[in-house]
């Protein structure tokens, strides 16, 4: 009974001071299991907070950024990047978007892999941000986003895609705007000479008007001078009548001459022509035959003579008188 009575004692004692050991160490456990969840679980899950969808564009986005960014401590820096995150503010507004939270936190502890997990999940979302950016026109941002891209993956193949896209974009809205410069000074001057015309026609109009008002004014003036000279001028003599004029009838052929070409001629087989001039006296025959010109020297010139003088006309009539008259002719001497 006593050594039972001891062994019971012994076992409450030693029960009573292992008690204390239990409970600090429970304690102690607890304060590691609090701290790891603060330290790592917690910016882990925040850092973990990967959009679904594309990024909300940075013009719509409007937060203030935090104060004293600078000295913030990793921790906060998660847990802003984490929110930032979750607001799909990727890469805007400047100072205040995930990815830089992020960069500032490995600036601060390089190693961090939450971090690093986080810029390396996100970039393809945060490159389709900066590609709607250079999309909607906004080339400084789109530049300020491919230059914070730049700082988390300096080597990523994307950012050579939108380095060029942004360079071609820029390019067709100068030229877009070089167009635009051209066509506004293309209708300026159109403007321009537009009135310029215009005023010209209305001097134009102007002064024809003046010279309609002016000669209407003589016009008037002339009649009224007349009408004064008519009332005071004595009257004109009687007209005498016209002179007759004399009717005029030109000799007609109404025999033709015998054209004989010249042997000579027919042997060379050569062809020309004489220009005669003669007069048709008052019987109608041909007399002072002469040439007046030829191209062949003087080949034709007998023929052609010869060939006229051969010739019957009517003679020509003045009032129904015969006359002589003087004719010229071009005589052909065709193969």
């Amino acid at each position: 009974m006593n050594v039972i009575s001891l062994e019971s004692c012994g076992a409450r004692k030693q029960r009573g001071v292992a008690m204390p050991v239990v409970i600090a160490v429970v304690v102690i456990l607890a304060l590691i299991a609090l701290a790891a969840w603060y330290l790592i679980f917690r910016p882990n899950q925040t850092a973990a907070v990967v959009p679904t969808q594309a990024p909300v564009a940075a013009s719509s986005v409007v937060a203030p950024p935090p104060a004293n960014v600078a000295s913030m401590s990793v921790p906060q820096l998660l847990e802003e990047a984490g929110k930032a995150m979750r607001e799909q503010r990727l890469l805007a507004p400047a100072g205040n978007n995930a990815f830089e939270f992020y960069l500032r936190v490995l600036d601060k502890d390089p190693p961090n892999q939450a971090a690093r997990d986080a810029l390396r999940e996100t970039f393809p979302f945060a490159a389709n941000a900066a590609e709607q950016e250079i999309n909607a026109g906004n080339f400084d941002e789109a530049q300020r986003e491919i230059d914070v891209l730049a700082k988390a993956d300096p080597g990523n193949y994307t950012l050579t895609i939108l380095r060029s896209k942004l360079d071609a974009q820029r390019k067709v809205a100068a030229r877009e705007e070089e167009q635009q410069k051209q066509q506004a000074l293309a209708q300026q001057n159109a403007a321009t000479a537009a009135s310029i015309a215009a005023q010209q026609q209305a001097q134009q109009q102007a002064q024809q008007q003046a010279a309609a008002d002016a000669a209407a004014a003589a016009a008037a003036e002339r009649q009224r001078v007349a009408a004064s000279n008519a009332n005071t001028a004595p009257k004109p003599a009687a007209t005498p009548e016209p002179v007759r004029q004399s009717v005029m009838v030109a000799a007609q052929m109404i025999k033709a001459g015998k054209l004989r070409y010249p042997t000579q001629a027919l042997r060379r087989r050569q062809q020309g022509w004489v220009d005669v001039r003669f007069t048709v006296d008052t019987q109608g025959n041909v007399v002072n035959a002469s040439v007046v010109g030829t191209d062949s020297g003087h080949v034709f010139e007998r023929a052609a003579i010869s060939a006229v003088e051969d010739r019957k006309y009517t003679p020509a009539t003045k009032d129904g008188v015969p006359v002589a008259s003087t004719l010229q002719q071009r005589i052909q001497f065709k193969l």
